[in-house]
């Protein structure tokens, strides 16, 4: 350690570690320590008009915006920031179409996040009305995925 009781060794295996696993911060906490590491990420954005939703069936009224998605009581959001997959694998059907039963616990999709692939189950019985995300999508923290009635 140093003289200002910050162990500089740990600093830099912390950032490389930010490097070698692609993330933007990590942070750790011990009794007598909490350190946050963060690196800055420059993307270049491409303006690329998004796909519309999944219609949903004659009958439901699906929200028409994100904004509308989120303050819908049947939104479902994601637990977690990663990549999202409808289906199970490559060329294979998806979880869920517009229109179909779900039940509390089935698996709607997976998001893929640090290389490893996480069901995402129903959090509730109903009627998928709207698909709010494509497959291959990365999503955010509390993004609406799916709108179920």
């Amino acid at each position: 350690m140093s003289k200002s009781g910050v162990d500089q060794e740990l600093i830099r295996q912390l950032a490389a570690l930010l490097t070698e696993t692609d993330l933007s911060e990590i942070e750790i906490e011990t009794d007598n320590l909490k350190l946050r590491v963060a690196r800055q990420i420059t993307q270049t954005v491409a303006h690329v008009p998004a796909p519309a939703p999944m219609a949903a069936p004659a009958g439901h009224a699906a929200p028409a915006t994100a904004a509308e998605a989120a303050a819908h009581p049947g939104t479902v959001t994601s637990p977690m920031v990663g990549t999202v997959y409808l289906a199970p694998e490559p060329g294979a059907p998806v979880f869920i179409q517009p229109g179909s039963s779900v039940t509390e616990g089935q698996t709607i999709l997976i998001i893929e996040a640090m290389k490893t692939m996480n069901h995402i189950p129903a959090p509730r019985s109903g009627k998928l009305t709207a698909v709010l995300v494509d497959d291959g999508q990365p999503v955010e923290f509390a993004e609406a995925l799916f709108v179920i009635e």
